[in-house]
């Protein structure tokens, strides 16, 4: 049963700033380096109990890449009070709903749970990140099913590995290793794991200084303080990992690459290009920019390529925003009988328009309606919230932007949204990946 419930959803004056209550937060750290932030809200009897690591793909190294992700399943194979499967059947007896997801730059882990369970909630998580049950079977096991998971979601999907490979090919692999690799790994490399390889990784990052715990939701501060001095302050400190360097350089790309799909029955056109890390001053235009460009049916690329010029079955624009270097990606897939050369030209055209000319103040009032939408969305739940916090602390210099962060992007003006066009969705700042269904190359 999925508990994700309304928490506090208010509306404050202020201009047109429509939005929630701050969020008010507590922020503490044990001694073995834990960082912990209290969020209560007594509205509904929900609780949120939410860790997020601080590791994610970005964090592997040559030859052992998949291992950020094996371990979103390795965490739930059991701990020296857990057994194998048990941590679902706890947390759903008690009414509650979990998970865990990686990405490039972190990997979190949450339980939503009946306020009078936060005990159970604090207990797991602390368990596996005291003792998680590494054995030979358990990662024989977990890496099969990875490799499952990889042939299911990239080796057997039309466009996948163009998506998630193709565009990793934007960062070179020897100065910025850590984005130019998937999430979910090569096959070679899961192959190649041992299980010292994976309790090395385990003994590294999956420790209390380097991960953070938020609670969120029906709870009494101070009985939260207590449960998680009792269940995480005896778990020993871990060595501190090494930095990460990523040493894209703007304007250093231009590259354009063939990529042969052999379950593609159309061509598609995917184009690259390099922004900064999140926190960047820029990140508020391009997020704007992003979803004028590709973002719903009255979007840029969908009007011009699908509707106008009928040149594309499907077009859209994602920002891929991260802790270091990240991409916005512009796509689409061609129309019955375009050719790949022709829907490159025509997307290439259509993200240039914005740079050339700018934007309709009703494009940038209708991106500051959908980013405040879900700005407000977001925070509509004990998990939402929880997650919010995780993100300020991890993705900004100051946790204190969540209650601030807002205005900056309601002030972009269109001026902002040409400026950064004009900068970063420049060709020889980008990546294309021309796919073309295999056998076929690229034709004229």
């Amino acid at each position: 049963m999925r508990m994700l419930v309304a928490l506090g959803l208010l509306t404050v004056g202020g201009g047109n700033l429509v939005g929630q209550a701050a969020v008010q937060y507590e922020h503490f750290t044990l001694d073995n380096g834990l960082s912990v932030y209290l969020v209560p809200d007594r509205t509904v009897p929900v609780v949120t109990v939410n860790v997020w690591y601080n590791v994610g793909s970005r964090n592997e190294r040559p030859g052992r890449s998949g291992f950020a992700h094996l371990f979103e399943h390795m965490m739930f194979q059991g701990s020296a009070n857990v057994g194998k499967g048990e941590h679902f059947q706890l947390i759903e007896r008690a009414g509650g709903n979990l998970n865990g997801t990686t990405n490039t730059d972190r990997t979190n882990y949450f339980e939503i749970l009946p306020s009078h369970r936060l005990n159970l909630g604090l207990w797991l998580e602390a368990d596996r990140m005291r003792s998680l049950a590494i054995t030979d079977e358990n990662f024989e096991n977990q890496r099969e099913t990875v490799k499952e998971e990889r042939r299911l979601r990239v080796d057997n999907q039309p466009y996948a590995a163009a998506f998630t490979e193709g565009l990793a090919t934007g960062f070179d692999s020897t100065s910025c290793f850590g984005y130019s690799h998937t999430v979910i790994g090569s096959m070679d490399d899961l192959s190649a794991a041992t299980s010292p390889d994976v309790q090395d990784f385990f003994n590294l990052y999956y420790a209390p200084n380097n991960a953070t715990l938020t609670i969120v939701g029906d709870f009494a501060p101070d009985e939260a303080k207590r449960l998680v001095r009792g269940y995480f302050g005896d778990i020993p400190r871990g060595a501190e990992p090494p930095g990460i360097t990523c040493e894209a350089r703007f304007g250093a790309a231009g590259e354009e690459t063939v990529w042969e799909d052999q379950l593609a029955n159309l061509p598609a056109v995917l184009i690259a290009y390099l922004v900064p890390e999140h926190k960047d001053a820029d990140s508020p235009a391009l997020s704007l920019l992003q979803t004028i460009l590709g973002d719903g049916e009255s979007s840029r690329l969908n009007l011009a390529l699908v509707r106008d010029q009928q040149v594309a079955l499907q077009s859209g624009a994602f920002l891929d925003s991260r802790r270091g270097p990240g991409q916005l990606i512009g796509f689409a897939i061609a129309n019955q009988g375009q050719t790949a050369d022709t829907l490159a030209a025509a997307l290439r055209a259509a993200i240039a328009e914005v740079a050339a000319n700018g934007i309709t103040p009703a494009e940038l009032t209708k991106a500051k309606n959908a980013f405040r939408r879900n700005f407000v969305f977001g925070r509509q739940s004990s998990m939402g919230i929880a997650e919010n916090v995780q993100h300020y602390v991890h993705f900004h210099d100051d946790v204190s932007e969540i209650n601030t962060d807002l205005d900056r992007y309601l002030a972009v003006t269109a001026a902002d949204i040409q400026r950064v066009a004009q900068r970063y969705l420049v060709p020889a700042n980008s990546t294309t990946i021309i796919v073309v269904p295999k056998g076929q190359g690229v034709q004229p």
